[in-house]
Parts: C-alpha cells; sequence; structure tokens
C-alpha cells in the first residue's frame, strides 16, 4: 500500500484469497507517498499481519501486489503485479518519488536516473502539454534504473489502454494483462440495491441526490490552481438556491484531500456547508454506494466523475483541466466535451436543463472495462499462475458493496421557508438553507423560518416561527416528545409552534394554543416539512382540528405527500 487510495483498490481484490488455507496475507506500506495519513489505521482494520517496508523487501514472497507504481517496488522479491487506482491511465505525474523518498534513504527512489522530460511544448510519448509523463503509462513509471519492466503484470481494463501502451514503451508491453475493474464490476453488481443506498442516505421521494465530485490536484474542483476558486462560491449557493425537500446533497472527495488536509480540517473548511444539509461520504467505504444512488454528479477531471458518466449520470464539470490527462486517453475526451458548469450563473437551473435533456453516452462504461464482470475470474487466474498454485475450483468473487449506516441530511443552519395553501387546500412548502441566492428565488407565498435546536446562532432562536430537533424518544437526556416542546415554547416567546422529530416519518409539534399533536407522514416527506405546512396552515386562520379526520396535504417539489394528523 501507497495511501488510502491505492488500498482501496487492494481490498477489492483480497477476496480473492479468501478460504484457501495454502496463502498467507501480508500488508505493507511503501513510505514513498506524501499521503501516508490514514494507512497505519486501515491497516490495523484489515487485521493482516503488517511487515515494515524493510522487511519487506527483504522477505521472499510468491506474489506482491500493488495499486501504484511509487516506492521502491523492484525490491520485493516475488512476482509483482499492478493494478490501476483509477479509471485505467490517465493522468499525468511527476518522476516518481523524486520529491518523496523512502524512509530508508541509504536505497535511492527508481527513476531518479530518468528525469522527467521538459515538456514544454512538447508532445509525444512521456510528454505532453504541461505536466510530466502519463502515470503508469510511461517509460519513466513503467522502467527500473536498467530499463526492465518494474511490474511482472500490468492489469488493464481495456485494450485501448494496451495500444497506448504498446506506443510509449514497448518494453512493457508483454506485461499487459486484460483483467477488467474489479472496483467497476462491484458497482455493476450493485445497481440493483440503488434504492437501499438512497434511503441510507436519507434520499426522500421527489428528491434528487446530487453530488460534488472532486480529485486532488490544484485544478480539481476542490483545489485553487484554476483561474478562479469555485468551491468556496459554490456551497452556499448550492444550499440556498436547491429546496433542501427537493435535492439532497453529498461530496465524494478523493482520499487525498481527506488524508494530506486531515479530516478535521476538511469538516472544518466545509462546516457551513454540512450544517447546511451537505454529506461528505466516506472515501473508503461510502463512495461507490453514493455514486450508484445518485442523480447527478457535479464533478472534474478525476476518476469517480468518469465513473458516474459510466453509469448513465448526468454530469456538469465544475472544473475541467485537460492539461494534466493524457491527450489520448478516453477521460481527455470526455472531459473536452462534458457540459460545463457556469459558477456566475443560477445552479438550478443549469442542473435541471441537464437533467431533463440527458442521454447517457454509452462510451464511458465501454472504456472503464471491455470484460464488464469479469475481473474476478481474470485476476485470480493470473494471481494463482503467478504464485505457480492451481486455482481453487469454486468461482471467484468479490465481496459486495456493503449497505452504508443511515445517514440522513442534517440542517442546522436556519432555513427560510415559504408556504402556499393552494385552493385545493394543498400547502406548498419551499425550505432553503442560508441566504445566498435566496433573493433571486421565484418562490411566491407565505415566508417564515426554520431553526434546529442546535443552530450554531442561538440568536436565532428568538425569531424563528418553527423551531424544531431530532430526539428518541427513549432517550432521557430531552425528556419526552411533549416536555420538550413545552420547554420550547417556554423559552421562545416569538416561536409559534415546536416540531419533535422522532422518527424519519413522524414528529409530535405543539402549538402555542398548547394543543399537541403527532404528525406522520406518508409518501416520504421529512417530518419538519410537514411541521411548517401545519404552521402556515393556522397562521391561515384555520383550525388544525379539522385535519385530525382528513389529514394534510403537503407538496414539496415534484412530490405530494398525505400527513396523518392525530390529537396526542
Amino acid at each position: 500500500m501507497h495511501n488510502v487510495t491505492s488500498a482501496t483498490r487492494l481490498l477489492d481484490v483480497l477476496p480473492l484469497f479468501h478460504d484457501d488455507f495454502r496463502v498467507q496475507l501480508l500488508a505493507t506500506c511503501t513510505g514513498s507517498s506524501a499521503f501516508g495519513s490514514g494507512v497505519a489505521e486501515l491497516l490495523a482494520d484489515t487485521g493482516v499481519p503488517v511487515v515494515p517496508w524493510e522487511q519487506a523487501v527483504r522477505t521472499p514472497v510468491a506474489l506482491a501486489i500493488s495499486a501504484s507504481f511509487g516506492g521502491q517496488l523492484p525490491s520485493l522479491k516475488g512476482q509483482l503485479t499492478i493494478l490501476s487506482h483509477g479509471v485505467g491511465y490517465t493522468k499525468r505525474l511527476a518522476t516518481p518519488d523524486t520529491r518523496h523518498p523512502t524512509p530508508d534513504t541509504r536505497h535511492p527512489t527508481p527513476d531518479t536516473r530518468h528525469p522527467t522530460p521538459d515538456t514544454r511544448g512538447a508532445e509525444g510519448p512521456g510528454g505532453g502539454e504541461e505536466g510530466g509523463p502519463v502515470f503508469g503509462m510511461s517509460p519513466e513509471w513503467l522502467l527500473d534504473g536498467d530499463g526492465a519492466p518494474v511490474a511482472d503484470a500490468l492489469v488493464l481494463s481495456h485494450p485501448e489502454q494496451d495500444e497506448r501502451l504498446r506506443a510509449v514503451c514497448p518494453r512493457a508491453a508483454p506485461t499487459a494483462v486484460l483483467a477488467g475493474d474489479p472496483c467497476w464490476d462491484r458497482m455493476l453488481a450493485a445497481r440493483p440495491h440503488r434504492d437501499r443506498f438512497r434511503r441510507a442516505l436519507g434520499v426522500r421521494e421527489g428528491q434528487r441526490l446530487v453530488l460534488l465530485s472532486s480529485t486532488w490536484n490544484p485544478e480539481s474542483l476542490f483545489g485553487d490552481g484554476g483561474d478562479t476558486d469555485v468551491l468556496p462560491s459554490l456551497l452556499p449557493a448550492l444550499a440556498a438556491q436547491f429546496p433542501a425537500d427537493e435535492y439532497r446533497l453529498g461530496a465524494v472527495l478523493h482520499p487525498n484531500i481527506w488524508h494530506g488536509h486531515g479530516p478535521g480540517q476538511l469538516r472544518a473548511w466545509l462546516d457551513g456547508a454540512r450544517r447546511r444539509g451537505l454529506t461528505l461520504i466516506d472515501p473508503l467505504h461510502g463512495w461507490r454506494q453514493a455514486l450508484v444512488a445518485a442523480d447527478a454528479v457535479i464533478g472534474d477531471h478525476g476518476s469517480v466523475t468518469y465513473y458516474a458518466a459510466a453509469l448513465g449520470t448526468p454530469v456538469l464539470l465544475g472544473a475541467a483541466p485537460l492539461s494534466g490527462l493524457a491527450p489520448d486517453a478516453p477521460v481527455h475526451a470526455f472531459v473536452r466535451d462534458a457540459p460545463r458548469l457556469d459558477p456566475t450563473r443560477p445552479l438550478r437551473p443549469q442542473l435541471d436543463a441537464l437533467m431533463a435533456s440527458h442521454r447517457p453516452d454509452p462510451r464511458p462504461a465501454a472504456f472503464v472495462s471491455s470484460v464488464p464482470g469479469e475481473s474476478a475470474a481474470r485476476l485470480r487466474r493470473l494471481f494463482y499462475a503467478q504464485m505457480g498454485l492451481p486455482e481453487p475450483d469454486r468461482p471467484a468473487l468479490l465481496e459486495p458493496l456493503p449497505l452504508p449506516p443511515y445517514e440522513p441530511a442534517t440542517h442546522t443552519e436556519p432555513q427560510r421557508v415559504v408556504t402556499r395553501v393552494g385552493a385545493d387546500g394543498v400547502l406548498t412548502v419551499v425550505r432553503r438553507s442560508g441566504t445566498a441566492g435566496t433573493e433571486a428565488a421565484d418562490d411566491e407565498g407565505e415566508a417564515q423560518v426554520a431553526v434546529h435546536e442546535d443552530t450554531r446562532d442561538p440568536g436565532r432562536l428568538t425569531v424563528a416561527d418553527v423551531v424544531f430537533r431530532e430526539t428518541d424518544p427513549a432517550d432521557p437526556r430531552f425528556g419526552s416528545p411533549a416536555r420538550w416542546t413545552a420547554d420550547i415554547l417556554d423559552r421562545y416567546p416569538h416561536c409559534a409552534l415546536a416540531a419533535c422529530v422522532t422518527a424519519s416519518d413522524t414528529c409530535v409539534v405543539r402549538l402555542r394554543s398548547g394543543a399537541l399533536l403527532e404528525l406522520r407522514v406518508r409518501g416520504g416527506a421529512d417530518p419538519v416539512a410537514c411541521a411548517c405546512a401545519l404552521h402556515a396552515w393556522v397562521a391561515a386562520g384555520r383550525d388544525p382540528q379539522e385535519l385530525t379526520g382528513s389529514g394534510l396535504t403537503v407538496r414539496t417539489g415534484r412530490a405530494t405527500h398525505q400527513v396523518d394528523v392525530t390529537v396526542r
């Protein structure tokens, strides 16, 4: 393992050795990556014995598997297989390891005798528009200091990679093995569980799940190396322009972002966005499930964005640098031609128009893998041949993607709520967090303010029309829902309604009149939105007792929900 990014691909193939008493697994870290944070914890979680790098290079093994090229891989004693840790080999990266020596500095890192070519205006193998050689697809990465291939087997997912390999580094071409993409195969196998993944993320009926996706270099969506720094202005605009009951927002960020800056720093930078409902997706265990669940992706030139397009998901590029990509790679053509997000224009019309007109392009899926569903069988055949062992007589299978824990959106930033009572008695509710872009909103109706009790700004509670929170009725810290709602109305005289959400479809509300009601949602709406609808009903001078028989009908975006109202 080099870092968490490459480790994810090694974890994909571990099940191919399960149940085989002839095989002992060991793990080691090359120490060659600048993004070493998180690797020790990941190794500990695997439960596989961890061998220090200095010991690993002295230990005879039958097979070494890596998902990157950094470090002193030629020093390993055994057959070496290298997997891709992205969509093929597409990005330019400086000559390996010259800036990050391994801990044992008495052993120079490979390829230091092959300086990065001067790419100022150069074109051709190993060169390009700017940047360095193509990672994993150039002599600087593929050959050792003596000009011999670093790997005994270089795993490719599509024949186009083999064609590029033969063109740029014929000496390494005999090592190529077409064996597909296990990461992609796991996503394909998980597609029937899309609805489960959506429910795990708290995506409700009628909501669209929009993911932000960023790779890790300065030109990425999360980077600051482009003409403008898009993300800081994009995040509050998303929350303000995309109503909370119509859109669910998540972010899939490259593990190098998480572990280069630190998870704590990342959460600090995105604190406001998280309080406005953005969820940070686990970069190791949850990103593929979120991608399968997504309705749209705002991304960049990273592999996750390309996987999204391969799944048939509409994609808008918030960052689209071409200089860091191999010009003959399919990802280059995709980034060149994909629709662009214009951050100077309202965001929602751009995304809605994209989803309305979207027709999946079959090319990304075709180029991700030419042998979809076959990676487990092909890789196990390769691994066992390299070890000199006959394969087990059972099928080669990968682990299914696990169902992530339930993680609904959290809205602790005060919300501006607009409601309309239609002639048919249906209440339309539009909730937005923050203020950016609200002046351009075309919402018409009565405005109210809904504030979570855990808001960062307690002063907003004093002007809230609706105060809410989520509790477990069995949790003694808040008392019963009846007690908590009474306490809130006593504490905040301006508050007209207190809502205690006790389940994903239920809340207990207390009105200023003292009436205590339970709302149970049929149709998947957020109970807080229904509580705001009830407040609008009462504010319009209507008697809530009228609802105990017929219930309340609430519309959020394209979805209509029936709400049962009972007196507690």
